[in-house]
Formats: C-alpha cells, structure tokens, sequence
C-alpha cells in the first residue's frame, strides 16, 4: 500500500510537471518552459534538424515567434509510467493557432517523452515527436489525421 501511494504521488508531481510545462509554452514563454527540462536533453522534433542537444532558449523563442497569438493544445490516450527516478510519457499531442503570416495551424502527432527525477524534480531528458509518412514510397508526411 505504501508503494502504491508513493507512485501516486509521483505520478501526480509529473502530471503537475507536464501541465506547468505545457502552459508555458502554450503562453511562448521560453525561459519558464526550458526550466522544466534537463540541460543535457536530448530533442527528436517535427523541424529539422534530426536531433538537438542541450537547451536552445534563442532557437525556441524564434519559433514561438513565429505564432501570432497563444499556441493551443490538447492532448489524447495519454500514457505514463513512473520508476523511482525515471519515467516515460506518451499520448497524442494536438496542435493549434495562427502562424504570423496568418496560416492557420491544427496538427496531431505523437510524442513520447523520457523524464528524470534530479535533485527532488522531474524533468523532461528526452523528447520524440513524429508525424507518420505515407507509405507508398513518396515519403510524403501525412499531415491531416485526427485520432
């Protein structure tokens, strides 16, 4: 039973985690959203290049410059599973605004992230979001699923 309550609690340390981090990029605030990843992380995301190491603070506030107004979010069949010091997170993540050149966004894609508990704190080490290609040979990315 103790057990069990200790991974409750975990689990609702990350979950708060996850909710702070999410709102501080949701406002494109790029300083408070870093602050809830490690500093040697290791990013796998939608642009290019293939991976980043480390926090780029200037790199994603040029992107959320890029947003005219807040970036939306949601997320489905979420997934979480706790260690003691280690854990890993999954779901489908949906993404919504307005780009400043006024192109409208709405895209799902998938994420996993792996976190760390350091110093008494979860933080996100590692992060893999993906969208899948078609699979007819023309690499095409398929932009427009929905779960």
């Amino acid at each position: 039973m103790k057990d069990e309550a200790h991974a409750r609690i975990e689990e609702e340390a990350i979950i708060a985690m996850l909710m702070m981090r999410a709102k501080a990029l949701g406002e494109k605030n790029a300083s408070d959203a870093l602050s809830y990843e490690a500093e040697d992380s290791v990013e796998f995301s939608l642009a290019p290049p293939l991976v980043y190491y480390g926090q780029d603070e200037a790199g994603l506030q040029a992107w959320f410059d890029t947003w005219d107004g807040p970036i939306g979010g949601e997320v489905r069949d979420a997934r979480l599973t706790a260690g003691k010091d280690v854990a890993f997170w999954s779901g489908l993540m949906r993404m919504t605004g307005t780009k400043t050149d006024g192109t409208a966004v709405d895209l799902w894609f998938r994420q996993t992230l792996g976190l760390v508990k350091q110093d008494g704190r979860w933080l996100v080490a590692h992060q893999h979001a993906s969208v899948p290609f078609a699979m007819d040979g023309s690499g095409r990315a398929l932009l427009d699923l929905k779960p």
